[in-house]
């Protein structure tokens, strides 16, 4: 029998996990995610729980493990001594000493951090009480008024700004307990659902930028503006990274003054960051958060974002990307400080280049692609790495003329071969391509790398801020290695974490293969989360940006935001945005007995249900006839209790008309189906069914509704996290499109137009679809009403 011992090992992991107090599913999701297990099992070492601890010292460890800032994981020994002796012992002060470490140099006043965190203070029950007792008799008005509606984040948050280290549990039993003295207990009115007052309907949004939505904590200064962790370009002299190579020696990575000089007299102090994407493919929802970091940082410091693209691949970009990036930015609502391409640098990067090689930074290299990564493995310096330096100008001028056969030679960068940093192995600087460029045209025939262009091309447009996600954290080295190198000025470098979406995949190598082996209908299509699909798919602008915002800018990397979160914002944005209409989209029959056979009625339906009733623009007509058609869910041949559609010899109300009671059902053959439902209106309006059902009727004798095309679309992949599947294919969820060729729609919908959003009444929120054509208009499901985020 086969042992296998990766098993064994999750296993053994999955036992010392619970040991610290986590519960079993945290547990589980950590040993497969590989990346959180390496950082948890390093901390609990570093901290010296093996054999266990409670579960509030546990969960500590878990955040530190999650969300520690790596710029400052020198300090981690320190902050985990705290953690272990009950020093450090609440989410707050943990938070606090993120932030102090964060901003913290390589040495630290322990007086100040403590201050910082709290440390060693203890908030009496007596004092907790007392400001607890005070809040109330501030509030006292509104929380008779509001009763158990009062909003409890907002106490927390004012009990938190006098006593920010008190026990939280303290406080919310002394909240808690407060609250059934002043209110009593709960009533049947305290859990009725709010009606909400009328109000008018409000503009179109144009901004592109929305506040978050409110949440159950009052906003911090940070929540409110996001920016405020990123330095002002003056500032840019510090030493913020460290790069330590294998000989001892530390590269302390700092402007000169004269450096930092010369760029603030260039760029006037202003804040200059980047969009670099590489035009490989289309924009996802990552880009998205790359954008609200990199250009609203821009507009929030009155500065400019160069929209920059990174082409330094001619084999895989094309035209058709670059358009639609260009495009997609502007339907995002960032306007571009430049549009900038890194092949407009071309020259001045091979002149570089050329002087790294003068400075004996770099060589010319004859291993193939193989030997290269066998090298790296092993840590071995290649064969040529000390060629002198004029012989590697020789060859390099060769390889820029064409002269050398492509992959025979390299330009790699002369870096640190037995570093503990991957991406300090000599890293290729240049390779041979005779593929004409599609910007740049057929001149070259030696294209720079992303690990030399990059980094070189910031300091070239005098970027302030340069801002990217956290897999790029490792290359931090190599990006100030080569700009200390050639002595060029250094923007700031800041890492965040990555968006990841559940139920989804934003690998462009992955999009690129469901778009090219058609698993989806292409870049656009709707289930995708690239920002031509969610737009196609009826989603804003607006709401994508609220979404991002919300999610902040931080540096936690283990986070999987659920689709939910997303569809929160999409719902929050076309409910005030969204005209109302009725649409049946499995239409069952009903012939009204008693309604005059081709009498018309044009019956006023609400359009903007919060609109004041005598504001014209907020209804439209729908026509009444003695043939309505309703959902084929919305009956029943048995009723029961708990179903408030129609049955046999029950009411229903159709909205916005008259109630209908069912008389008769005419059964198929089988006995089963129903081919139509006989029922008598109620035109004195005096019964009142509970059952509100929507329904569309014909306009005219003999005329069937207006038929259309609906387009359900759920998640794309059954798991939360198909990426990391080994057969992700495998997980894709077969009912993620259904397609409803006829369903019949009211006469208001006729001359709607590709992007016209609707919500249709009781079935969700709904787009024109590029696929419509004159004859027949086709409607894409945005998302359904049901809002689950909220309730978690």
């Amino acid at each position: 029998m086969t042992v296998n011992n990766e098993n064994i090992d999750k296993e053994k992991l999955l036992e010392q996990f619970l040991r610290i107090g986590l519960d079993e599913r945290t547990a589980r999701n950590t040993v497969a995610n590989n990346k959180v297990t390496a950082n948890l099992n390093a901390v609990i070492h570093e901290a010296a729980m093996l054999d266990g601890c409670d579960r509030a010292v546990g969960n500590l460890l878990y955040t530190v493990a999650t969300k520690y800032p790596t710029n400052a994981l020198v300090h981690r020994p320190i902050l985990l001594r705290y953690i272990t002796s009950n020093k450090v012992k609440m989410p707050a002060q943990l938070e606090a000493a993120f932030s102090f470490f964060s901003a913290a140099g390589p040495e630290i006043n322990l007086s100040e951090f403590e201050n910082a965190c709290g440390v060693g203070v203890e908030v009496s029950v007596e004092e907790i009480e007392k400001t607890v007792n005070e809040v109330f008799e501030e509030h006292k008005n509104e929380i008779l008024e509001q009763r158990y509606r009062t909003n409890v984040g907002d106490l927390f948050g004012q009990l938190r700004k006098k006593h920010p280290w008190a026990d939280p549990k303290i406080v919310k039993q002394f909240i808690d307990s407060k609250l059934f003295e002043l209110l009593g207990e709960r009533t049947v009115a305290d859990n009725e659902k709010i009606v909400k007052k009328k109000k008018e309907k409000p503009a179109k949004v144009d901004d592109k930028l929305v506040a978050t939505v409110s949440t159950k904590q009052p906003p911090s200064e940070e929540d409110l503006n996001p920016y405020l962790i990123f330095p002002q370009p003056e500032d840019n002299y510090k030493v913020h990274t460290e790069v330590f190579f294998s000989d001892g020696t530390i590269l302390r990575c700092c402007n000169t003054r004269e450096l930092l000089e010369k760029h603030l007299k260039a760029t006037g102090g202003r804040v200059l960051t980047r969009f670099p994407p590489e035009p490989n493919g289309y924009l996802h929802i990552g880009h998205a958060k790359a954008m609200f970091v990199d250009f609203g940082l821009a507009k929030e410091r009155g500065g400019g974002c160069y929209l920059r693209y990174d082409d330094t691949n001619p084999e895989a970009e094309k035209k058709e990307y670059i358009d639609h990036i260009e495009e997609i930015v502007k339907w995002m609502g960032w306007e571009p400080f430049k549009i900038t391409y890194a092949s407009d640098y071309f020259q001045d990067l091979y002149e570089l280049a050329v002087e790294l090689i003068r400075r004996g930074h770099a060589y010319v290299d004859h291993q193939t692609p193989d030997e290269i990564k066998e090298y790296r493995e092993k840590k071995m310096n290649s064969p040529w790495r000390d060629r002198p330096v004029a012989e590697s100008l020789k060859l390099f001028d060769e390889m820029k003329q064409g002269l050398i056969e492509e992959g025979k030679a390299t330009l790699r960068m002369k870096q640190d071969m037995q570093s503990d940093n991957f991406n300090m192995y000599d890293l290729i600087a240049y390779r041979i391509k005779f593929t004409p460029h599609p910007h740049a045209g057929d001149k070259w025939c030696i294209y720079p790398s992303y690990d030399y262009a990059h980094c070189t091309v910031d300091s070239l447009e005098n970027i302030t801020h340069s801002l990217c996600t956290l897999e790029f954290e490792t290359r931090r080295a190599s990006y100030y290695w080569l700009l200390h190198a050639l002595g060029l000025y250094q923007p700031y470098v800041w890492e965040y974490s990555r968006l990841n979406v559940s139920n989804n995949v934003l690998s462009k190598r992955k999009l690129n293969r469901l778009v090219t082996e058609k698993w989806v209908e292409g870049w656009d299509d709707p289930r995708l989360l690239t920002l031509a699909g969610l737009r196609r798919r009826g989603v804003t602008s607006t709401a994508i940006n609220a979404f991002v915002r919300g999610m902040g800018i931080t540096r936690s990397d283990c986070s999987l935001i659920r689709f939910d979160r997303l569809e929160y914002h999409i719902r929050e944005e076309l409910n005030r945005t969204a005209a109302r209409a009725m649409v049946v989209l499995q239409p069952l029959k009903v012939v009204i007995t008693n309604f005059e056979n081709g009498s018309i009625l044009d019956l006023d339906a609400k359009k903007w249900p919060e609109a004041q009733g005598d504001e014209a623009s907020a209804f439209y007509k729908v026509p009444f006839s003695n043939i309505v058609y309703i959902e084929q869910s919305d009956f029943r041949l048995k009723d029961s209790k708990d179903y408030y559609g129609l049955a046999p010899g029950k009411s229903v109300l159709l909205r916005y008309a008259y109630p209908i009671k069912c008389t008769n059902v005419i059964l198929a053959d089988d006995k089963e189906t129903v081919l139509e439902i006989q029922a008598e209106y109620d035109a004195s309006k005096k019964s009142k069914p509970k059952g509100v059902l929507h329904w569309v009727a014909q306009p005219s004798p003999g005329v069937n509704p207006l038929n259309v095309e609906v387009r359900l679309f759920d998640k794309l992949f059954l798991s939360e996290n198909p990426a990391e599947l080994d057969d992700w294919l495998a997980d894709l969820n077969p009912h993620s499109k259904v397609v409803i060729p006829s369903a019949y729609a009211v006469p208001e919908l006729k001359n709607a137009v590709v992007g016209d959003t609707f919500q249709f009444e009781r079935l969700g929120y709904f787009t024109v679809d590029k696929d419509s054509t004159p004859e027949k208009l086709v409607f894409n499901r945005t998302v359904t009403l049901r809002d689950s985020y909220k309730s978690k």
